[in-house]
């Protein structure tokens, strides 16, 4: 779990991109307050709307930085013209070859020198106040290492976003479900002591590391806003870790045994070994991780029935464009719209 080694043999490139440096650098020598990095792989559709909703913080004084995950689409054209039509903010990008999620935070963060971190993926945004009001809680307690915030899942399609309360921090709770969203701001010692995120995990990697960092004493506070929006799409890494959320519990229980019951580690071994089809049947998991089978997560809820909801609204509009084309024998309605905004 130690971040990815950086340095001219392996790691990210800082991007040198026409008419610019590369990289902007307001305050060039300062330490900014707060480092923000993105990690975008094949997301530069989406990456627009992730800075932007940086740009349009209260709190002004951070740095980003967007990692190029080796994207075979636009991401790093993107990330230049982003750069380059902001010349007086602190942004760069970094190139690097794919190696996942954990890895490319985990370059990034190295690459930054702010006091505090905020990951944010490409796909999602920030509230305006996210910065202010975390860096407050932080500045003004230093007992507390980590503040997460209640979540707006939201939609292309449904940008205003549905507000979901998340439960306060509780170390006994956050061991049986994910209650902090990974876009939380911490102190920089804490990803340092911690060792980074497990570039390994290709899902779960997030709620690996806050047990990680409750084991290692570290503890945090919720803010009951929703300041993180997460935005809801079929092929998002959630959908995979709800799919697979045995097998990403069982991992997290084998890289952190002394969190667990002993029976909650005999079950998570024997799944990792070679009896998981036994072990994932509901009378062989311990009832600390079963707890998953009656109460589901309620961001994986509310993304489930966003999903359905899309899925009925397509179905609609599929059955309308037919509907039209055969009136007009198959050639567009002038004046009637065949989608819905």
């Amino acid at each position: 779990m130690t971040p990815a080694p950086t340095g001219p043999e392996h790691g990210p490139r800082e991007a040198r991109l026409p008419g610019a440096s590369g990289a902007s650098h307001e305050g060039r020598g300062t330490r900014p307050a707060v480092s923000v990095v993105i990690p975008c792989r094949d997301y530069g559709h989406y990456l627009p709307h992730a800075v932007e909703s940086v740009l349009a913080q209260t709190f002004p004084d951070w740095e980003l930085v967007v990692v190029d995950d080796g994207s075979t689409d636009d991401t790093a054209a993107v990330a230049g013209s982003l750069i380059a039509g902001h010349p007086g903010r602190r942004i760069r990008l970094l190139e690097q070859a794919g190696a996942g999620v954990s890895a490319a935070r985990n370059v990034g963060i190295a690459a930054t020198t702010g006091r505090y971190v905020l990951p944010l993926d490409a796909d999602d945004v920030i509230a305006p106040t996210m910065l202010e009001r975390t860096v407050a809680v932080l500045d003004d307690n230093p007992d507390i290492a980590i503040v997460s915030t209640d979540v707006s899942v939201f939609t292309d399609d449904d940008p205003r976003g549905q507000a979901l309360e998340l439960p306060a921090y509780d170390q006994d709770l956050l061991l049986r479900q994910l209650i902090m969203f990974y876009c939380s701001l911490y102190r920089r010692e804490v990803w340092q002591e911690v060792g980074g995120y497990a570039e390994d995990m290709r899902t779960g990697e997030d709620w690996d590391f806050w047990i990680a960092c409750a084991e290692r004493g570290f503890t945090a506070h919720h803010l009951h806003e929703p300041l993180f929006g997460a935005r809801n799409k079929d092929d998002g890494l959630h959908v995979e870790a709800a799919e697979n959320d045995l097998a990403v519990r069982a991992r997290i229980v084998a890289n952190h045994p002394g969190m667990f019951k002993p029976v909650t580690r005999a079950w998570a071994q024997a799944l990792l070994a070679e009896d998981e089809r036994e072990c994932l049947a509901d009378d062989r998991v311990p009832d600390d991780i079963l707890s998953r089978a009656a109460d589901m997560d309620q961001f994986l809820r509310v993304v489930m029935s966003l999903q359905r909801t899309a899925r009925l609204q397509h179905r609609h509009i599929r059955r309308l464009e037919a509907a039209l084309a055969g009136r007009s024998g198959g050639a567009p309605v002038p004046g009637n719209p065949t989608t819905v905004p």
